[in-house]
């Protein structure tokens, strides 16, 4: 029955999430900094990411997929946080959760805040 449920669930899922690319072999563009041996995709393999990385461009682009690929990749926790939706009081919290994470077991947390602009 779990089977048949998470199957029935994936079906519902927009188009656009289930044909999102999951890896770096599967994402498209940007090849000079993301294709084999360029320095991004080092970096996301040997799981020493930068300490903050800012994702440009319009909407539709693959800023998130390709946030979401690096979180999976680097086994980070990933946060979304959208900044036309949420606070200082979110943000705070997730940052407070992610140094409890990173101190109980090590494991870096991503944070993607989208729209980050509306703040200011």
């Amino acid at each position: 029955m779990r089977n048949e449920l998470t199957l029935f669930e994936e079906e519902r899922r927009p188009l656009a999430l289930r044909m999102r690319p999951r890896d770096l072999d599967e994402f498209i563009g940007q090849d000079h900094i993301l294709g084999p041996g360029k320095p991004l995709r080092r970096a996301i393999e040997s799981d020493r990411l930068y300490s903050s990385l800012i994702l440009w461009g319009p909407p539709g682009t693959g800023k998130t997929t390709l946030a979401s690929i690096i979180a999976d990749r680097t086994k980070g926790h990933f946060e979304r946080l959208s900044a036309v939706l949420a606070g200082v009081s979110e943000l705070r919290r997730i940052i407070t959760e992610a140094r409890k994470r990173r101190r109980g077991s090590g494991r870096r947390t991503i944070l993607l805040v989208d729209e980050i602009h509306r703040w200011n």
